[in-house]
């Protein structure tokens, strides 16, 4: 190469260095100037003080006239007597009455589990067993790794005044471990020049909350083991020997779903059993006598022949608030079998059975296709004899006692996460609707005024 190409070369070089020299250094004043804007963003804390509203704590007495303000995602002050702090967003609460938020102990709003793989062209009886049994072998999946924070469900649940949820792993068998989460991460600021885009804090507030074991009120069949409702039982009492076994012996190799047992077999996790029915409760009442768990009912709702069994056993329930219905494929004069008519009539009843047990409870929506029927039905039990009392704390602190989260959220305390709902009126009026909600301090936007009531 000529001395003259090699000079030409090195200019060249030289240019395009000194070009991106200047791109980084660019860059670099950019970030520096624009630093402490962008953290100082970030990091704002949203405060906000609902004042002169009637504030239900649920801890503690309702108190009239009073202010709750909250910074940061945390309540910081209720009261009557309580200061505005300067800057703070004020929303005037006069008529209106602020709860905390609302918990919804049994839902799959967000939850995204990974499907089992499936065995390909089986060609034995055998394959098709094998498929089956990792499909309800699934006590190792873990709701917490598996939320999505972008679920439009989440955001529907959210808007219907559910603040958190317990996520719990579908299907029968082993069904997994459940989590407790926010409905919502709440929107994020703007970010200056897309620089940044970090959500704000976690969705899941405590994971595991329990080991969630199923039977379906109508098993599908099939040519494979189990295919029956005794054949379910069976097999899930089958693992649980398997577990008690594999913790004892600790053979090889590694078996993730015998091992993510242990915890429920050395009572440190709660096993939920799901039993809506009455034998279906002393069945699982049983099993838990047999292997020393520690006992959730969830999905209840034939409860009240069984209240002194739950409280003998100590045993929590979750109760169902996916109330049955009449068929709409149903002739208007159809009749329907009287187990189904009495089912459909008593389920409201059910709370106020373990309100007079004495028996620790909450509510779930699962199977329900609208979150604002969760609300609606929690009123019907009001009507059919449960306390006001009792139902709210079903809804918030009962809830969070029973996930093991009671430090942190169920109630309007300082220190607490501030989830908080708004309404116009008595939450168990059905005429009454939600003003404002708000997920770890942040306001969730709802739906136009004439689309919310709950009726």
């Amino acid at each position: 190469m000529s001395a003259r190409k090699m000079r030409n070369t090195k200019d060249t070089m030289g240019t395009k260095t000194f070009f991106v020299l200047k791109r980084v250094v660019f860059v670099l004043f950019v970030f520096f100037v624009l630093k402490d804007t962008i953290v100082a963003q970030q990091e704002a804390p949203f405060t906000y003080a609902i004042t002169g509203a009637r504030v239900v704590p649920v801890s503690s007495a309702p108190i009239d006239n009073a202010t709750v303000v909250f910074s940061g995602g945390t309540i910081t002050a209720v009261g009557t007597s309580v200061t505005v702090p300067p800057g703070a967003i004020t929303i005037a609460g006069k008529g209106m009455t602020v709860y905390p938020g609302l918990i919804d102990m049994g839902s799959s709003a967000g939850l995204e589990a990974p499907a089992v793989a499936r065995a390909e062209n089986p060609q034995t009886t055998e394959d098709l067993e094998r498929v089956k049994h990792d499909t309800l072998m699934r006590p190792h999946l873990r709701a917490a790794d598996h939320m999505n924070p972008a679920s439009p469900a989440l955001l529907k649940a959210a808007q219907a005044g559910i603040t958190a949820e317990l996520a719990t792993p579908g299907s029968d068998g082993i069904r997994g471990q459940s989590a407790l989460v926010l409905t919502s991460l709440g929107a994020d600021a703007p970010q200056i020049g897309a620089l940044a885009d970090e959500r704000r804090g976690p969705l899941v507030l405590k994971a595991p909350i329990a080991l969630h074991v199923g039977t379906a009120d109508s098993p599908a069949g099939g040519e494979v083991y189990p295919n029956s409702l005794l054949g379910l039982i069976a097999f899930n009492r089958q693992a649980f020997l398997d577990a008690q076994w594999y913790q004892q012996a600790r053979p090889k190799p590694y078996a993730p779903a015998l091992d993510a047992m242990g915890p429920a077999l050395a009572g440190r996790l709660p096993v939920a059993f799901r039993a809506s029915a009455s034998r279906d409760v002393l069945r699982a009442l049983d099993m838990a006598r047999m292997f020393k768990l520690d006992p959730v009912i969830t999905a209840a709702r034939q409860v009240e022949g069984v209240a002194a069994d739950l409280k003998a056993a100590n045993a929590r329930v979750i109760y169902s608030l996916n109330f049955p219905t009449r068929r709409v494929s149903l002739a208007p004069d159809a009749d329907e079998p009287l187990s189904v008519l009495r089912d459909r009539a008593n389920a409201p009843k059910g709370p106020a059975a373990l309100e007079r047990a004495g028996i620790l409870f909450a509510f779930e929506s699962a199977g329900l296709s609208e979150p604002k029927d969760f609300l609606k039905n929690a009123q019907k039990t009001v009507a059919n004899g449960l306390s006001k009392e009792s139902a709210i704390k079903a809804l918030t602190l009962n809830a969070a006692t029973l996930a093991g989260a009671a430090d942190r959220l169920g109630s309007l305390d300082k220190g607490k996460i501030a989830n908080v709902i708004v309404t116009d009126g008595d939450l168990f009026d059905d005429k009454t609707t939600l003003k404002y909600v708000f997920v770890k301090g942040r306001p969730i936007t709802l739906p136009p005024a004439d689309a919310n009531p709950r009726r």
